[in-house]
């Protein structure tokens, strides 16, 4: 009997209306992902553009996530076909991809990622993702179009200009707004209340709206509602070096804070 692919927990509750919330994690260690899905989090978001990942480090995250139904998103390298589709067969819900700069850049990667018909993504369905082989081949094409999603990152200007046409194309299924690489694009690095970069943002989220998509960005308790406000449905929300890192300078400002003879 054929098996089903595994759902994906956030396109369930974006398909229903919801806000998915996202965490992302710079740190190797599988018991960090645990810790994060413990907490409740819908998606996981691991990184290969940036952090030394390698697969066997995405792989142990993605078997500790699921353990807790909880979603997977790599971001990948810019490279080849199986730079992209290697996170999905070890059954990642979603891959993100990087500066994509334009339509034809976005039309490559829905060629690499989607099956048939709406892509011509090379198939192996003897991997995690198709149950190794107990998924039906049609049926594994079908269900990985329906419950993988497939992210391209806008954080550069020169998308802008065709916005509307990427955020059209089938197979995609989130435009994700990046304000860092952004900001640094329009000359004006960190400033966040730039009005370049504020439009920019308005834009993308009515683009993925107006053409049935999704929108996604960085968040921040202070701005979660001004987003949803604004169309975000997929709020990244804090990460786990951010955590760590603000956990370790607090506790250090206390024991400074200690008389000097107790500090020796």
């Amino acid at each position: 009997m054929s098996k089903n692919m595994r759902p994906s927990r956030t396109l369930a509750k974006l398909r229903a209306g919801g806000v998915a919330s996202c965490f992302k994690l710079n740190l190797t260690d599988a018991r960090a992902v645990e810790i994060a899905a413990l907490a409740g989090f819908d998606c996981l978001w691991t990184d290969c553009e940036h952090v030394p990942n390698d697969l066997s480090v995405i792989e142990r995250g993605i078997w500790a996530a699921k353990a807790h139904n909880t979603d997977v998103l790599v971001r990948v390298s810019r490279g080849g076909y199986s730079d992209y589709i290697r996170p999905l067969e070890m059954d990642a819900s979603g891959i993100m991809v990087p500066h994509v700069m334009s339509l034809d850049d976005a039309q490559a990667v829905v060629r690499m990622t989607r099956f048939h018909p709406l892509g011509r993504r090379p198939v192996d369905g003897g991997n995690a993702d198709g149950s190794y082989c107990g998924v039906d081949f049609v049926d594994y094409l079908r269900q990985a179009n329906e419950q993988r999603f497939v992210v391209v990152q806008i954080e550069d200007p020169e998308p802008l200009a065709e916005l509307d046409a990427i955020a059209a194309l089938p197979g995609i299924d989130m435009l994700f707004f990046g304000p860092g690489d952004f900001s640094q694009g329009i000359g004006a690095p960190g400033q966040w209340d730039h009005p370049k970069l504020q439009e920019a943002r308005r834009r993308v989220a009515a683009a993925a709206l107006s053409h049935g998509k999704f929108a996604g960005t960085v968040a921040s308790p202070a701005n979660l509602e001004e987003l949803v406000a604004l169309g975000y449905r997929f709020l990244s929300i804090g990460a786990d070096v951010v955590g760590l890192s603000q956990y370790c300078n607090a506790l250090m400002a206390e024991f400074a804070k200690r008389p000097a003879k107790g500090n020796t």
